[in-house]
Formats: C-alpha cells, sequence, structure tokens
C-alpha cells in the first residue's frame, strides 16, 4: 500500500521536510540560547543593580577587566570631574527618541582616572548635530555612586569635535592625552554634591524575559508538524490508491456499453425453454400429460 513512499518523488518529499524541520531545530534552539543569554542578564540586574556600593579598591581589577558577572555593580568613588575631557557621545537612543550621552572623566582620589556616563541628553534643535547644551557636573571635590558597564567596541565611523562614535575607551583615552582604566567605565547612579542641572537618568534594564521561549516552542512545533504534514500526505495517497482500485474491481464486473459482461466474469446461462407448438397432435398433448405426471 505505502511502496509510494519509495518512489523518488515521495523521497524528495521526505527530504525536503528533513531540511525544513532541521531548521526548524536549528532557530529554536537559537531562540533558547538567546532565552539564556537573557536570563543572565536579569540575574546581573537583579543581583547587582540595587545592591550596597562597595568601594573602589574592591572594584579596581574590574575596571581593568569587567567580569561579566559583576555588571551594574554599584561602586562608590571619590574624586573630581575633568570638565574639560567632557565628551558626548552620538547616536543614542532613548525610549525611541534620538539622543546623546555626556562622558566625563573623573580623577579618583588615588590619582587614578576612570569614566562617568552622566546621562542622556535629547537632540537639540539650536544647532543640527548637538544637544542644545551640556549639563556642567559638579566641581570640586565629589563623591560619585555608579554602576560598572562594560567598555564599548571601536566603531567605524567619525565624529565630530567634543564628540564620540561610542563608549571606547581606549580611544577616549588617546583623545584626552592621559591614561584611564579601561576595562570598564561607570553609569552613573547618584553623586554628592548634585549638579544643579542633570542630564536625564537612565531608566532600569529591564527584566522581562520576553518572547524567546514561546517563539522556540514555535518553532520545534513547525519542525514536527512538518512530518505530521508529510505522514496525513502519505495516508491520503495510500487511501486514493485504494479507492481507484476498489473502482477499477467494479468497473471489470459491470456491464459495458454494448449491455454484456466481461470475459472475466460471465454472467450464467439459461437453458432455452421449449417453445410450444401452436396445433399439437393428440400424441404430442398426450406426452406431454405424461411427462407433467411424471411417467
Amino acid at each position: 500500500m505505502y511502496r509510494f513512499l519509495f518512489s523518488s518523488k515521495w523521497l524528495g518529499y521526505l527530504l525536503l521536510a528533513a531540511i525544513f524541520a532541521t531548521a526548524c531545530v536549528f532557530l529554536g534552539r537559537w531562540q533558547m540560547d538567546r532565552r539564556a543569554e537573557t536570563l543572565a542578564e536579569i540575574n546581573r540586574v537583579v543581583s547587582n543593580y540595587s545592591a550596597t556600593p562597595i568601594p573602589f579598591a574592591a572594584a579596581r581589577d574590574q575596571f581593568l577587566k569587567l567580569d561579566a558577572e559583576r555588571e551594574w555593580t554599584q561602586v562608590e568613588l571619590r574624586g573630581r570631574y575633568d570638565t574639560a575631557g567632557q565628551r558626548i557621545v552620538r547616536n543614542r537612543p532613548l525610549n525611541g527618541q534620538p539622543g546623546y550621552e555626556v562622558v566625563v572623566p573623573f580623577k579618583l582620589e588615588s590619582g587614578e582616572t576612570v569614566v562617568i556616563d552622566r546621562g542622556w541628553l535629547p537632540i537639540g534643535n539650536k544647532t543640527p548635530g548637538s544637544p542644545d547644551s551640556v549639563p556642567a557636573p559638579p566641581a570640586g571635590p565629589v563623591t560619585v555612586v555608579a554602576r560598572l558597564k562594560h567598555s564599548e567596541p571601536e566603531l567605524q565611523r567619525g565624529a565630530p569635535d567634543g564628540q564620540l562614535a561610542s563608549i571606547d575607551l581606549a580611544a577616549y583615552s588617546a583623545q584626552l592625552g592621559y591614561p584611564v582604566l579601561t576595562g570598564a567605565y561607570g553609569q552613573l547612579a547618584s553623586e554628592t554634591p548634585a549638579a544643579a542641572e542633570m542630564p536625564v537618568g537612565f531608566p532600569k534594564p529591564s527584566t522581562e524575559e520576553g518572547t524567546h521561549l514561546s517563539y522556540s516552542l514555535q518553532w520545534f512545533a513547525f519542525g514536527v508538524l512538518m512530518f505530521v504534514g508529510f505522514g496525513y500526505a502519505a495516508r491520503q495517497q495510500a487511501r486514493n490508491a485504494e479507492i481507484d482500485a476498489e473502482d477499477a474491481g467494479d468497473y471489470e464486473n459491470r456491464p459495458d456499453g454494448d449491455g454484456y459482461l466481461h470475459a472475466s466474469n460471465p454472467a450464467p446461462r439459461r437453458r432455452p425453454v421449449p417453445r410450444k407448438r401452436k396445433n399439437a397432435t393428440a400424441e404430442e398433448e398426450e406426452d406431454a400429460i405424461l411427462d407433467a405426471q411424471g411417467f
């Protein structure tokens, strides 16, 4: 019944189903990997974002090379802002609005320098390509609480004077002309004393898992349904072949257009009935009576 599955046509269908299912499994696993990354980021935010700040001495190694598990850790820093080294970072959208971020070198009491991202500014209306104004950081000694963030990669595009294409700490240090710790920068959480005017603060990162799990399950389901569809199509093909065979058998057993049956099933032949002749003789009538009585 299912011998047709070994035909080149149906083997081709099976191969296509296998390729499609393999692609679905790959996409499903990709979504699962993205979900794992999202869950790891959520765990870092939950563990580190609002934890008690640690002193710079305990976090210095993280400013040299940030451990992924320590991202968002709050660090307390004491020193002064180098206002002359302030830059704005281009193309930094926030809540769907284009804008900039303000980064400033922060010279620590230990003599080392880290970079602080003080917040976000909207695009300006007065001068194209720059914000209307950039709030100045506090002057004099400042105590800053900042959250650790990774240095960003260098982008293959330039920026006007006083601006950066990304928070690439090595490139920023080269512009400043003095060394900064390039393993991490700090995203401002608070500063004391506070400035009279501040950039827009950063919102807390989302702790929503998103749709990666549902998407991965959908891809896995699509892969299974491909084989279900293949099986259903094969079953329908077998049923149609069975119906065609039954119809062919019925056709062989029914009369043809001339009213005769096929030779494979000839109709039973009747014995001819003798016709009674008109004006039978007396002898013939007597013989018929005797035959009827069994003599």
